[in-house]
């Protein structure tokens, strides 16, 4: 496969320590390639000097002449005063765009529900990054590198993106990496996984699964790693091996070699045991939700619904951004009062909320990890053996040194893993869990899940990562249409129930607000769709064949003589029947796309 980019002997170091000694990378046609390694490691470095952005001390980066890179870093570099519109689409026309296929559907897959016209200024930061991925993405690059891609989409919208880079390219051709802690995601796009670790880019085929059976096969050999790390990744590899059969396809390793290794490895957690713990320390009744409902003014959020939260429950909860997971999580937790219904609570039930932001933290912002740690118990029991504060703190990534480090000083991921043990050291029986795997690395969130594994609660999870969803909870519910329903075939099952819904979030921005509002008569029959459906891909070839021509009477123009004004007028007149036959496929594109709305 021919080169696309790459370095050679590249050497980075900062005043404190050095990044990379001296590494030789190359990214060939087809390559998909997925960067995984604790925060810190330089990942994003790495992707900052393929890219340009960041200069090395030493060596050099190639690239093939002509080379069109797409790069989104984890900054945010878009104008405040523009418009959506002009952000993803620039000065483009709107029947150019609605001409491309690749543009219309990014723009369904990500900004379907923003006001085309508002100013990026007004948008909050999850949509300002949506907007930035979409106005990447409508372009066309050799090489795409995403830094954290994933952030800020929900299951949906993370499963539309694995699914737009698996077509982006022909099999063969066009070059992605991805620094992203979605382990499901590295499964689904991955073909290569890259590992960044101690200054070197070790290489491992296959996605995260297939990495971490290398891994640890790797670490069993060579002897290289502490027996607490290898039994971790063990675990880990248990959980993929025995988990979803989509896993168990896509790594390219020996089934037998799998097999032998986690032969002696038990499930990753007891589900009878923890509930009969559970049952002793809560009691049979925890949170009972009796025909609860919720409005906010007029706006009915949830509708009527029963909800009994059992000891040991472990449960995932599913939701579009704005469907009421927010507030179904207050009604649980006793922020948000019932507008109908009642709710009762156990009363050994002890509740606490590992939320988004670090409230309890801001306070002790000048307090040392090792005063904190010291209001605590001095032991915390896990899988029956019993560790000190500072023993699970290590188990959660933290070295000895961190121990003398201020709050305010921590990274974004190590202030959440002391907020998690401060939760823990708590002893609270019932634990919700929102958006943990923000901040968090791969290697973190498999100690994360690890010690999740042996927690006797009750247990309620909200997160966009799919792959956490799996692992830690045994059962999913969703929020649809403001409906409360139990999904028993997990993330799949919820997809497949949103896509019959037919609900994207937003109207098309190519229609006017009124036309989007507009009463609609009954659907049409699934024979009309197919027939709609076969005119519009119809449309969008003869639509390129016209843009082709165009392109062909401008080659003509360019290189015919400019005082020739009738020769000229000709190539005019040409464009200009071309044009208008582009339009009227437009017009008829946008009279079929109502169909499917």
């Amino acid at each position: 496969m021919a080169h696309l980019l790459g370095g050679e002997a590249l050497h980075l170091e900062y005043p404190t320590h050095t990044v990379f000694e001296s590494i030789t990378i190359g990214i060939s046609d087809g390559d998909r390639i997925g960067l995984v390694g604790r925060n810190g490691e330089g990942k994003s470095s790495l992707l900052g000097m393929l890219s340009g952005k960041i200069e090395p001390n030493s060596g050099r980066v190639t690239s093939r002449n002509g080379l069109r890179v797409g790069v989104l870093d984890q900054s945010d570099t878009l104008d405040p005063e523009a418009t959506v519109h002009f952000s993803v689409v620039g000065e483009m026309d709107d029947h150019q765009w609605a001409g491309e296929a690749r543009i219309r559907d990014v723009i369904a897959g990500l900004v379907a529900d923003l006001d085309w016209e508002a100013k990026v200024g007004t948008l909050s930061g999850g949509q300002r990054r949506r907007v930035a991925l979409a106005a990447l993405l409508v372009q066309d690059w050799d090489v795409v590198i995403l830094d954290e891609p994933t952030n800020h989409l929900d299951v949906e919208g993370i499963s539309w993106l694995a699914e737009h880079v698996n077509n982006r390219w022909s099999k063969n051709s066009g070059g992605l990496m991805v620094v992203t802690h979605d382990r499901w995601f590295l499964d689904e796009v991955c073909t290569t996984t890259w590992e960044v670790h101690n200054q070197i880019v070790e290489p491992f085929e296959g996605g995260y699964a297939a990495y971490v059976l290398q891994r640890v096969e790797r670490d069993r050999i060579a002897a290289v790693t502490e027996n607490k790390r290898q039994n971790m990744m063990k675990k880990e590899l248990a959980w993929l091996r025995r988990g979803a059969p989509a896993r168990t396809s896509k790594p390219k390793f020996r089934i037998e070699a799998a097999n032998q290794l986690i032969a002696d490895v038990p499930p990753a957690r007891n589900p009878l045991e923890l509930q009969k713990m559970a049952t002793s320390r809560l009691g049979k009744d925890v949170i009972d939700l009796l025909d609860t409902e919720v409005s906010f003014g007029s706006k009915q959020v949830l509708k009527p619904f029963t909800w009994r939260i059992g000891p040991g429950e472990r449960s995932g909860l599913l939701g579009a951004n704005g469907a009421g997971k927010s507030t179904l999580l207050g009604l649980i937790a006793g922020t948000v009062e019932p507008t109908g219904g009642k709710i009762k609570r156990g009363q050994t039930v002890k509740l606490a909320v590992l939320d988004q932001q670090f409230r309890e933290l801001e306070q002790i912002g000048q307090d040392k990890v090792r005063e904190i740690l010291a209001r605590y118990r001095t032991t915390f029991n896990v899988d029956g053996k019993d560790l000190t504060p500072a023993q699970l703190l290590e188990r959660l990534g933290f070295s000895s040194a961190h121990l003398s480090t201020k709050v305010a000083e921590l990274s974004g991921g190590q202030r959440r893993r002391l907020q998690l043990l401060m939760i823990l050291m708590d002893e609270p029986n019932v634990m919700i869990l929102d958006e943990p795997t923000n901040d968090v690395d791969t290697d973190m969130l498999a100690a994360l899940e690890d010690l999740l594994d042996s927690w006797p609660g009750t247990l309620i999870v909200v997160s966009h990562d799919r792959y956490l969803l799996e692992r830690v909870t045994d059962q999913q519910y969703a929020i649809l249409g403001g409906k409360f329903r139990h999904v028993p075939g997990g993330v799949d099952e919820y997809l497949k129930l949103r896509a019959a819904e037919g609900s994207t979030g937003g109207s098309n921005p190519s229609q006017s607000q009124s036309d989007s509002s507009a009463a609609k008569p009954a659907g049409p029959s699934g024979a009309e769709l197919r027939a709609a459906q076969k005119e519009l891909n119809t449309n969008e070839r003869k639509v390129s064949q016209l843009n082709e021509k165009i392109a062909k009477v401008h080659t003509k123009m360019a290189g015919h003589d400019q005082s020739d004004y009738a020769g000229l007028g000709k190539f005019t007149a040409e464009i200009d029947e071309y044009q208008a036959q582009i339009d009227e496929l437009e017009e008829r594109w946008l009279e079929l796309t109502e169909l499917f709305e």
